[in-house]
């Protein structure tokens, strides 16, 4: 039995009234999704959050889905309008400028001292991935979507065009333009 078949029997178990198959949903899709959130927002906690919103949200659509994409796909669409949300609402509140110390913490990494690399090579790879993200950060909002779900999420276009409500063609664009533009951010890296 393939993936999407294993969905489509859990969703109409689901759809029957069937909460534990919405758990196995939950169960396959809930590093995929935290991932996916965890592109959008920083703040792991955060992120959490507004990957269960995801799957609450889902929850109570479930009984509406008709099947006409993959399961998966629509959980995508669901989680990015989900993160996109959080966001503008976040962006809207006021923000008391104060850093909690234990979430300071977290981000605190001990890699390099278990790490054999030269300091240059770490400083590179370092520099790199700052420039990277950066890149990513500034792209807006459409571009950002489709290159993160091509390349961490591996979806295919036609996946993408599907969450991203729009054609094939308007989502292989936007992946050539934010490859373009991440692209001009890593030549002076490298000339």
């Amino acid at each position: 039995m393939i993936e999407e078949d294993i969905d489509a029997e859990l969703v109409q178990r689901v759809q029957r009234g069937d909460k534990k198959a919405f758990d196995v949903l939950v169960s396959r899709y809930q590093y995929k999704i935290t991932q996916l959130v965890s592109r959008y927002i920083k703040d792991p906690h955060e992120a959490l959050d507004v990957a269960q919103e995801s799957f609450i949200k889902a929850y109570r659509a479930l009984p509406s889905f008709r099947g006409e994409s993959a399961f998966y796909t629509w959980l995508y669409r669901i989680t990015i309008n989900t993160a996109k949300n959080h966001i503008a609402t976040r962006a809207r509140r006021p923000s008391d400028g104060e850093i909690d110390v234990e979430e300071a913490e977290q981000f605190e990494s001990g890699s390099r001292l278990r790490n054999h690399e030269t300091p240059e090579g770490l400083l590179m790879t370092e520099e790199l991935a700052e420039i990277i993200q950066k890149a990513l950060n500034d792209l807006p909002d459409e571009l950002r979507t489709a290159i993160t779900l091509r390349e961490f999420d591996g979806l295919s276009y036609d996946e993408i065009a599907e969450v991203m409500s729009c054609p094939v063609g308007t989502v292989r664009s936007r992946i050539f333009r934010a490859r373009e533009a991440i692209e001009k951010r890593l030549k002076y890296l490298f000339a």
